[in-house]
């Protein structure tokens, strides 16, 4: 590295928003597991009074994922679902949400079942055309929520042409990062307000945390923000910020396997008689092939395909993979594959699913990190199991 260059992401994994612990020289950062903390006397303490509030191990995770996403604020939460509430708690009754058609299913019932009878308004459109998004945004436009790639079908949004039109509208941008994390997209970079993560995801990658991060350059929203976490409460333990941080530091190398992994998964798929599509955003079939490969460094660990034969198909071929496990969530270690109708997307009423393509030959895979050749030989075993059914 050149003298005085910037540490590069794979620096930051390992190091960012971490020293050594100053009471002891510890190199990993200790589990704070206390609730309060001592203050010499009345509001004179060091920086920490409460835990809601702050804890040093949360500190510590925050600032690794800030630096990550090219961000200056980092804020933490329980779930990924506790950090959309708090960005929606930015909002006030009649504002308006435009949102990606295609989300994550939990999103979607956060939006639906929860704020709209707060008094938000939302509405949906296809953004991978920002001509849709420009005819849709209305005067009372607060928020523009952009999944890119979406979850299941993982289209692409030009993050740049979509901000640019909010920002003309006066309505802030957010965009759910978690299936490309900061290692594949920086959406700030290009234009946008907010990014979110289900930490539990690939940020952690290891299937044994569930958390959630906001993270911005807008000093204003970092501390409305900080308020909402502290207000609500919804942190996570700091157990569980040790555990992401202790994920991070292996980001980099995960995230090129989950990508090479994923790739030679829907080549073999795209070849397969028995698979009627393939979306991956690094295969040329790919509709928004080109922006994803000028957007994104990387195409990712995720993809979906439909195999012929519809539920009867699909549901054997989910029974038949002994590799792969047939289970919700995605970017672990190991490989995942789910039936979104059923499963993760469900929340999503049929007519919904159908508009968008979720049907029910569909199967959601997240490419783990296992020898790419044994994924493949189970998931032949699955063809062949579904080819009777």
């Amino acid at each position: 590295m050149a003298a005085g260059a910037p540490p590069r992401f794979d620096t930051l994994a390992v190091h960012a928003g971490q020293a050594p612990d100053p009471a002891t020289g510890a190199v990993m950062t200790p589990v704070y597991y206390t609730s309060t903390f001592a203050q010499d006397g009345p509001g004179e303490h060091r920086g920490f009074e409460y835990g809601r509030t702050r804890n040093p191990t949360r500190d510590a995770l925050q600032g690794c994922l800030a630096a990550l996403e090219g961000a200056r604020h980092g804020l933490a939460f329980a779930s990924g679902l506790a950090a959309a509430d708090a960005l929606l708690h930015l909002l006030s009754a009649g504002d308006h949400v435009l949102a990606s058609d295609d989300v994550y299913g939990g999103t979607f019932r956060i939006f639906d079942k929860v704020f709209r009878r707060l008094g938000l308004e939302f509405s949906s459109v296809d953004m991978t055309d920002p001509a849709n998004v420009a005819r849709a945004l209305r005067p009372t436009t607060r928020l523009v929520w952009i999944e890119s790639p979406t979850n299941p079908l993982l289209k692409i949004v030009d993050l740049a042409a979509v901000a640019a039109l909010a920002r003309a509208a006066g309505a802030r941008t957010v965009v759910d990062n978690t299936f490309a994390t900061p290692f594949f997209q920086r959406p700030l970079a290009l234009g946008i307000d907010l990014v979110t993560h289900s930490t539990t995801k690939y940020l952690n990658g290891h299937s044994d945390v569930i958390g959630g991060a906001v993270l911005t350059s807008d000093d204003e929203l970092h501390d409305r923000l900080r308020f909402i976490q502290n207000a609500v409460g919804a942190v996570p333990s700091p157990m569980d910020a040790f555990l992401v941080l202790r994920g991070l530091k292996t980001l980099h190398l995960r995230m090129a396997r989950h990508a090479e992994n994923a790739l030679a998964i829907a080549r073999f798929l795209e070849g397969h008689p028995q698979v009627a599509r393939v979306v991956y955003p690094g295969l040329p079939s790919h509709p928004q092939a080109a922006l994803a490969a000028r957007q994104m460094s990387g195409p990712g660990g995720m993809l979906a395909f439909s195999i012929r034969g519809g539920l009867p198909a699909a549901t054997a071929l989910l029974r038949a993979v002994r590799v792969f496990a047939c289970a919700e969530s995605l970017g672990g270690v190991e490989s995942l594959i789910e039936h979104p109708a059923i499963m993760t997307h469900a929340s999503l009423p049929a007519a919904a699913r159908a508009a968008l393509g979720i049907d029910d030959g569909l199967l959601r895979v997240s490419a783990g990190v296992e020898d790419v050749a044994d994924l493949i030989a189970d998931l032949e075993r699955g063809l062949a199991a579904a080819r009777g059914a």
